[in-house]
């Protein structure tokens, strides 16, 4: 029985879909245009899922590029909030907030609260202050934020004398039978644990990425915001999923795991399970794709304007033989006769913001790259545009490389829904899912005890180091990669140069604006007035029938016009070829930066071990969750030393072939002309008279002042670029004012001075 596209498609992708209840949807319409044909719903039989009660409304035809938080949405509800009496609370730990954010400024632990809003959004409560506990009284009945984890709920409990409460005891780890174990136990002390501060998110994102050079001005580390600090000190609210039997007597040869590949793709939430061998390193799951971002298009919306429409298409190649049972292969029938499968889709750059959002909350553990900031201005011009489309499609798939983004299930969702319905029923959920936090290390699972504390901190010390000359040396690259490509432009501009030269010599036509000090005004006035120069045939001699000057004229010809296809070549090659390689680098740069949360988890999770292996201090349970962080940060250090061979590899190359073939095209042309001077076509040169060149017309306003030269777009790491914004603003006060801003526009006001 012949199997649909989508049915073979489970062969390259697993593809999660969840059946859940949603309010109905507040948003009518959908302007992205895409295919109303059936969406990708192969399925996994993911398990029914609720939503969180706390809904997050999305306007999916204008998503912004920051997602509206789900607290208090409106005057009146602050309001009847501050008038109302909340549940009584009392603080654990003592927080000093900022009031600039509307945080309580002065507690301490014992002081009494009023919890008005339990879920203001990212981990955030709005109490207020009822009592202090000690001599403080200036800030009671004070309203504010306060981290979820810093009070507990308070009731009248009474002590019963028949409960024992055994004491803890402290258990030694012993050796496991099994490579790969989970951490998933949570902690259960007597003494109080220090409080996990919650992620307020990022200030002004793109004063931070343009001047601090991509440093975060959040108060928190990348320790404490990915929920690895939680994840080490208490572990996860719910038990850890056991992994399946065949994962736990899997071995780490690659002969022996093709079977639990073949089985991992029929569980449930697979794709929230992640796996590390022997390495540390990232097991791949499913094979790698690619992805085609191309074919924009000005669509126009009444909600949202004017935007930008991308086409994406995913292509998914069939495994090499040997390879179909270790991704699960051999279930779908007839997958073997499917050599190529593409899907395509349409998404504007909200749409990415939106993924970019999803990913960042469900993989905190998980090295992203950037996201091309927001345009302000000039963002339907043809280069930027073209430049955007290049930024989108490095980004995804710099995303689909990474053996464990590779699977996530709103990735899947991004790439292949076809419908419009489903997308719109679909989106909101993925944006309102809460961050996973802690949850996220509890579905890691790895070999047994493979850490070596010394060697974990040698590790990351010469991994900090190298990024950091990386980031430098690639920074240098694409400085001297601009000047070469000026350079292009100046040969281009010597190029031509040489052709008119050559070109006026042997017609007599002078060429504007080149230099020729040896002759007086006078003479150049009577230039074209005297005789010998040519003669009646074109030739460039005195005599009338002189073949030989006929013949080495139009060589000569040939010669000038050769200069200028080469010219065009050298001008073309460094607008487009060069180009294309010169934002290429933008995704290797800054590689210290993009991983410093990786360098910063890994650091601060070594402190902890040894806090926990200290003798007389021993904490197996904390202990073995550390061992889970650090195989998490040594998995991507893994991953970003495989794919820095892969990327300076194809740079190179990519570099080295478009060298090739721009100087093969200038050697041909080269020997064409030269060509022209042998026989027998140099002696065919004098059968007929000399036609005037096609350049003689521009000798009188020759092309000799290019274009500038479009350079890359910035990285958003890059420190202080100029902004678009930047650029508008200017234009805008130099129309108003005139001057710099505008230099070629007079002022408006410029009547009334």
């Amino acid at each position: 029985m012949p199997q649909s596209p989508l049915s073979k498609l489970a062969f390259f992708l697993p593809i999660q879909r969840r059946a859940v209840s949603r309010p109905p949807s507040h948003v009518e319409g959908f302007d992205s245009g895409i295919n109303s044909s059936t969406a990708w719903t192969v399925s996994l039989n993911t398990p029914e899922v609720e939503l969180r009660k706390s809904q997050v409304e999305i306007n999916v035809d204008s998503l912004s590029d920051e997602e509206r938080d789900p607290g208090i949405e409106s005057a009146d509800e602050e309001r009847d909030l501050l008038n109302e009496r909340g549940r009584p609370a009392r603080a654990l730990y003592g927080f000093q907030g900022k009031p600039e954010f509307r945080e309580l400024t002065d507690v301490e632990a014992g002081d009494e609260l009023e919890i008005l809003k339990e879920n203001a959004g990212n981990g955030w409560s709005l109490a207020r202050l009822v009592a202090s506990a000690g001599e403080r009284d200036s800030h009671e009945g004070e309203i504010g934020l306060l981290p979820s984890t810093y009070y507990t709920f308070t009731a009248e409990f009474a002590l019963n004398p028949e409960l024992d409460l055994p004491q803890a005891k402290s258990r030694r780890r012993e050796a496991s039978d099994s490579t790969i174990t989970p951490r998933g136990s949570p902690i259960r002390q007597s003494t109080a644990l220090p409080l996990v501060p919650q992620n307020t998110g990022e200030w002004f994102p793109s004063f931070r990425r343009s001047l601090l050079g991509g440093k975060s001005l959040n108060r928190f580390s990348s320790f404490v915001t990915s929920g690895a600090e939680e994840w080490v000190l208490q572990g996860t609210g719910e038990e850890a999923e056991a992994p399946p039997k065949h994962v736990q007597e899997a071995s780490d040869s690659r002969n022996e795991g093709d079977n639990t590949h073949a089985s991992m793709l029929g569980g449930t939430a697979e794709a929230d399970r992640h796996f590390v061998e022997a390495g540390p390193a990232w097991r791949t799951k499913v094979p790698a794709f690619r992805v085609l971002v191309h074919s924009p298009a000005k669509r126009t919306s009444t909600l949202s304007g004017a935007y930008t429409m991308y086409a994406l298409t995913s292509i998914f190649d069939a495994p090499p033989d040997g390879e179909a049972l270790a991704y699960g292969g051999a279930e779908a029938e007839g997958a073997e006769e499917a050599d190529t499968i593409r899907i395509t889709v349409h998404r504007r750059f909200s749409h990415f913001v939106a993924l970019h959002t999803a990913l960042t909350r469900q993989l905190p553990g998980i090295v992203l790259p950037p996201l091309p900031e927001k345009q302000y201005a000039g963002r339907f011009s043809d280069d930027f545009v073209e430049a955007r489309r290049g930024d989108l499609e490095r980004y995804l798939n710099r995303v689909v490389r990474h053996p464990v983004a590779r699977y996530a299930e709103v990735l899947t969702f991004f790439l292949g829904c076809e419908s419009d319905a489903e997308w719109k029923k679909q989106l909101p959920y993925y944006l309102s899912l809460p961050p996973k936090g802690p949850s996220f290390y509890a579905h890691v699972y790895h070999p047994a005890f493979n850490i070596d504390v010394d060697e974990a901190a040698e590790a990351v010390e010469r991994f900090a180091s190298h990024a950091r000359a990386v980031s430098k040396g690639v920074q240098g690259l694409r400085n001297i990669f601009g000047k070469v490509r000026e350079a292009r432009i100046e040969m281009s501009h010597a190029e031509r140069l040489l052709s008119y030269s050559l070109l006026s010599l042997i017609t007599s036509k002078p060429l504007a604006s080149a230099p020729t000090p040896e002759i007086s005004e006078e003479d150049e006035e009577h230039t074209d007035k005297k005789k010998g120069h040519v003669n009646e045939d074109g030739a460039w001699c005195w005599r009338d029938g002189c073949d030989g000057c006929l013949r080495l004229t139009k060589a000569l010809q040939k010669t000038s016009e050769t200069m200028q296809t080469v010219a065009d070549l050298y001008d073309d090659h460094a607008r487009r070829t060069l180009l294309s390689a010169h934002e290429s680098l933008k995704s290797v740069a800054h590689p210290s930066t993009v991983y410093q949360a990786v360098v910063d988890t890994h650091i601060s999770t070594l402190t902890r071990y040894r806090e926990a292996t200290q003798e007389g201090c021993e904490d197996e349970e904390v202990a073995a969750r550390c061992e889970t962080v650090l195989n998490t940060t040594m998995a991507e250090m893994e991953t970003y030393h495989t794919q820095k061979v892969e990327d300076f590899e194809n740079l190179a190359k990519e570099h080295l072939d478009g060298e090739i073939a721009f100087y093969e095209q200038v050697l041909t042309r080269l020997r064409a002309a030269r060509r022209a001077f042998d026989s027998p076509q140099y002696d065919a040169l004098s059968e007929s008279p000399r036609q005037p060149s096609i350049y003689e017309r521009e000798l009188d306003n020759p092309r000799l002042f290019p274009a500038p030269l479009t350079q890359p777009c910035p990285h958003v790491f890059d420190s202080a670029p100029m902004r678009p914004v930047s650029v508008a603003i200017q234009e805008g006060v130099g129309l108003l004012l005139g001057g710099v801003g505008s230099p070629t526009r007079a002022s408006v006001f410029g009547k009334f001075w």
